[in-house]
């Protein structure tokens, strides 16, 4: 069910007229590998079960197309060729694993239609199954901040040393991987800064990307991005490309994404997608999240409700969201 080109593919708003008018989007895929026992205290994170134990991110698919999940994002967040390089990788290798992210998305989606083929189908071939319920595999891109693995994803602040071209040459080679994987869409998500948010364009439109994308930000604030540049400016890069599908807001607390919404729709009329963290607080310091502020699942309900109200089409969650709470969210939309 590849898209294949951004021409003939299956659009964004076609996925959502089929879905009912709105699509869910899975939750977090890190907390969810812990909870299964994946060490993820390594530079690659999640990144890193892609080399020891792939079978966990497909169970944790599964688990989130089984809450209602209409797309799910690869492990290839953190999971970068410079990354794999690190670890002593060939270049063959590091390009391989990346693929590997995309390929356990399908098998997992493959494995759900098979365990629901009877119920679907009621006799009808697979390809009637993919038509009852549509489910896409986004291969996830992380930040340049996220390689770094330091928080920088979480102020967007790289230093004067990084320039676009910088961005450019970092991010190139892996966006050409994961479009070569035959995703369904590519996945930016949590753009820290207006600069990479531009390489990514640069990088889609020289190279003809043909696999179509999002454009995600997150913020601290409410108003901007985490590094301080307008969101509307950011938002703006990505309403002129015509490779990105979709634009809006992940990894950023419940109590901000009703504002942003707002704001990114006087920007764009490209489908609006929103999938925040829990609320709570990540220390980058200690490397761990402090559960002080966070928003159970059933406070979760309430805040669906309201963004599909705004706009929002493409609704899921993120950091130490869970499958319940994509659950949660399906009922809510339904």
């Amino acid at each position: 069910m590849a898209f294949g080109t951004v021409e003939s593919s299956l659009e964004i708003r076609e996925l959502l007229r089929d879905s009912g008018g709105f699509a869910v989007i899975d939750g977090g895929l890190a907390t969810e590998l812990e909870r299964k026992g994946a060490d993820l205290n390594d530079p690659l994170w999640s990144a890193k079960c892609l080399i020891s134990t792939p079978n966990l991110i497909r169970e944790v698919h599964l688990d989130y197309l089984e809450a209602g999940a209409n797309i799910i994002t690869t492990a290839s967040y953190q999971a970068t060729i410079q990354g794999f390089e690190a670890k002593g990788f060939s270049r063959e290798e590091s390009e391989a694993l990346l693929k590997k992210s995309v390929e356990i998305g399908f098998e997992a989606r493959d494995l759900y239609y098979e365990r629901h083929a009877e119920c679907l189908s009621d006799g009808i071939e697979n390809e009637k199954i993919s038509k009852k319920r549509a489910i896409l595999v986004a291969a996830s891109v992380g930040s340049y901040g996220a390689y770094l693995a330091d928080g920088s994803e979480y102020d967007g602040n790289y230093g004067d040393v990084v320039t676009l071209d910088t961005l450019k040459e970092f991010h190139r080679r892996r966006v050409q991987v994961l479009a070569e994987s035959g995703a369904d869409l590519i996945a930016f998500e949590t753009i820290p800064n207006k600069l990479e948010a531009q390489a990514y364009r640069e990088i889609l439109e020289e190279d003809n990307i043909k696999t179509p994308a999002w454009f995600s930000f997150n913020s601290k604030d409410g108003i901007n991005v985490v590094s301080g540049d307008s969101l509307l400016e950011c938002v703006a890069i990505a309403d002129r490309c015509k490779k990105v599908l979709a634009v809006g807001i992940n990894c950023t607390p419940p109590r901000f994404i009703h504002g942003l919404i707002l704001s990114i729709q006087k920007v764009t009329t490209k489908p609006i997608l929103v999938y925040p963290n829990s609320g709570e607080t990540y220390d980058p310091d200690q490397k761990e999240w402090i559960p002080s502020t966070g928003v159970s699942d059933e406070d979760f309900v309430p805040y669906v409700c309201k963004w599909r109200e705004d706009g929002a089409l493409l609704i899921g969650g993120c950091c130490r969201t869970t499958p319940t709470t994509i659950k949660a969210i399906y009922k809510a939309l339904s």
